[in-house]
């Protein structure tokens, strides 16, 4: 797709970039505005107290987490002493697992934590299963991300080897 030199460099992106942006600004309106119809005082209450949580509380929480696990992974690669700067760093093989289970913990946690009373006559459902599956995905998450870091690993090291070998006359 060909566009206007200016646009670029005033926009910084195509057209097309412009349009889907526009186009999640509508959605969003359209979904505040349904949203606003109804409680407005507690709809803003909550998105306040949200915001408060979020900012105050699970920020701090997550970033100190975030460095512990930087420090315990040992630290990013790519520092001006590293070699490895194209490698992936070691903390995303916790971040990515952590970050899925606790997205399946958000959304499903009323049923996990088995805060739904009338689940089981409303679907003839076991609310049993919730946390002994979310905990088995959790698990499937960890050692999936372990594997890739295993298999990186490893190619890291045959690479490696062959550099050396190609070095030496």
């Amino acid at each position: 797709m060909k566009h206007p030199a200016g646009f670029l460099a005033r926009y910084g992106a195509s057209p097309l970039h412009l349009l889907l942006v526009l186009c999640s600004f509508a959605l969003a309106l359209y979904a505040g505005i349904r949203l606003l119809k109804g409680d407005l005082l507690g709809v803003a209450i909550w998105f306040v107290g949200a915001a408060l949580l979020h900012d105050l509380v699970l920020l701090p929480l997550y970033t100190l987490t975030d460095r512990a696990a930087q420090a315990l992974t040992g630290g990013r690669p790519g520092g001006a002493d590293d070699n490895r700067a194209h490698r992936v760093p070691p903390v995303n093989y916790l971040r990515v697992p952590a970050f899925l289970s606790l997205l399946l913990l958000a959304v499903w946690y009323p049923l996990i934590l088995r805060r739904v009373p009338g689940y089981r006559p409303a679907t003839a459902l076991d609310p049993d299963r919730f946390l002994g599956h979310w905990l088995l995905l959790t698990a499937g998450f960890f050692a999936l991300s372990a594997a890739c870091l295993l298999a990186a690993t490893a190619r890291g090291r045959r690479k490696a080897e062959r550099g050396r070998h190609a070095a030496k006359p």
